[in-house]
């Protein structure tokens, strides 16, 4: 009895102690805090005198650069064969980018005038801040009678930009007789993607990139806004809920994610008990563990690439037109569907036509903006930013996800709990993959409205 008695109070410590590992654990980590006007820009601070004005900003693109590009797809192609049976599975296949070369060369350029103009449809603008000269797609409901008009700020990702929103903004900013919401819409390019400047300095990650993107919602006169976006924007946008929670009225993202550090034993928990952690009827959307790995390791290599060495591969890329198409384009094939790696073409116009994805390319190569754009991986995964522990932070703003089943992971609303307090909408589309703006519209739309309507019909918690 006296080993026994031994052993009970010795489980019993293990088990008050692993609770208090857990509360530990999960317990919300502080708010860190950050220099929200800290300069960024080249040359010294001192100097710098911010030009707050908001001006149109002309993205025309000079016609000797057009031309030069004509000649670089004029050279002689020089591939390897893809091997014998492979569509995508070895990367870009080499047969079908022939086929892109030459539409690029011969179709798209040709009629470039109708492309500038199709990127022009939107109204741009630029203002400084924090030493960045930053780029915006600005547009305002026409007819609002009748309706809320909510500003919302739009985060697109890597490899994408403001053009994968081209088919969205429309819908946001057009009154919806089923809704009584409308979207003053403000989506900006990224620090160092497309038309806007990348950092001079050290240390710009995603946490700093997002308090630029807050203090443009503020310079536009919004104290608070609406947040959605994916990849890169999913996490900005989660960043800004989290530093600046008093901005924001709600935040939604159709890739909802977290490094939480207990979301692997919820993992492990879904991987061995699925069945007490996922419907049935999501099943689909998690891969078994093995297959997951596997998927993630052939799919994050480019990750590894620039979160180490961003500038050897962006100097690779800029200098090669049809390089940098081949990189940016095989995303959107095995991101959109990953069977679509079994197809000589990559299922590229299964989704999406050649226009809209040589629209994406040239925006990176018009701007060169391929290397300022992966910098941004290197400072992710640098110690300074992973120090700040924003993923153990709670957020408590309303938060919707929704998840699509192409993309490249999903989690749970028990993995996702870890870190979002306070979800109002989770969802699951059998259709759509990483792109949804540019792949369904409409779908990612009718989500984010009806996110909307739950966070201004659900009574929410004082911050």
């Amino acid at each position: 009895m006296g080993a026994l008695r031994i052993l009970v109070v010795v489980l019993a410590i293990i088990a008050g102690m692993s609770y208090h590992k857990y509360l530990e654990l999960t317990r919300s980590a502080p708010i860190p805090e950050l220099n929200d006007s800290e300069y960024w820009g080249p040359g010294s601070a001192a100097k710098y005198k911010e030009n707050a004005a908001i001006k149109a900003y002309d993205i025309s693109v000079k016609p000797q650069l057009i031309e030069d590009l004509k000649r670089q797809l004029s050279r002689p192609l020089v591939l390897h064969e893809p091997l014998e049976g492979i569509g995508f599975q070895y990367g870009f296949n080499s047969k079908y980018l022939e086929k892109v070369v030459a539409y690029w060369r011969d179709t798209y350029l040709p009629k470039w005038g109708e492309r500038e103009a199709f990127l022009k449809q939107f109204p741009h603008y630029e203002t400084q801040i924090q030493g960045l000269h930053v780029h915006f797609i600005h547009v305002k409901p026409k007819s609002t009678e009748g309706k809320k008009v909510l500003p919302l700020l739009l985060i697109h990702g890597w490899p994408g930009s403001v053009r994968e929103f081209y088919k969205l903004i429309p819908l946001l900013t057009k009154p919806n007789p089923k809704s009584e919401y409308v979207f003053e819409v403000i989506a900006p390019s990224l620090p160092g993607y497309g038309w806007s400047q990348g950092a001079s300095k050290v240390n710009f990650g995603p946490a700093q990139m997002s308090l630029v993107l807050r203090n443009l919602m503020l310079r536009l006169g919004h104290e608070k806004f609406l947040v959605q976006g994916g990849d890169w924007g999913s996490l900005l946008g989660a960043n800004i809920a989290v530093l600046s929670p008093q901005n924001v009225l709600g935040y939604h993202s159709n890739f909802c994610s977290t490094n939480h550090p207990m979301v692997h034993l919820y993992k492990f928990l879904r991987i061995w008990f699925p069945s007490f952690v996922v419907n049935e009827e999501h099943k689909p959307f998690f891969k078994p563990f093995g297959e997951e790995l596997s998927y993630l390791l052939e799919e994050s290599g480019y990750a590894h690439i620039q979160g180490s060495k961003p500038d050897t591969i962006g100097t690779t890329l800029s200098q090669n037109p049809v390089g940098l198409a081949a990189y940016i384009l095989e995303k959107f094939s095995t991101w959109t569907n990953p069977a679509y790696r079994k197809l000589e073409d990559g299922g590229l116009t299964k989704r999406f036509t050649l226009d809209e994805l040589l629209d994406n390319v040239m925006i990176y190569y018009i701007t060169n903006s391929i290397t300022t754009s992966q910098r941004l991986y290197s400072e992710a995964f640098s110690f300074a930013q992973m120090g700040l522990n924003l993923d153990a932070t709670h957020i408590t703003v309303p938060t919707g996800c929704a998840r699509f089943i192409h993309d490249l992971m999903h989690l749970t609303d028990l993995e996702l709990s870890l870190r979002f307090k306070n979800l109002v909408q989770s969802t699951y589309h059998k259709d759509g993959g990483h792109f949804a703006a540019m792949e369904v519209p409409q779908t990612l739309y009718i989500d984010f409205v009806e996110f909307v309507e739950k966070v201004f019909t659900k009574p929410q918690p004082k911050l």
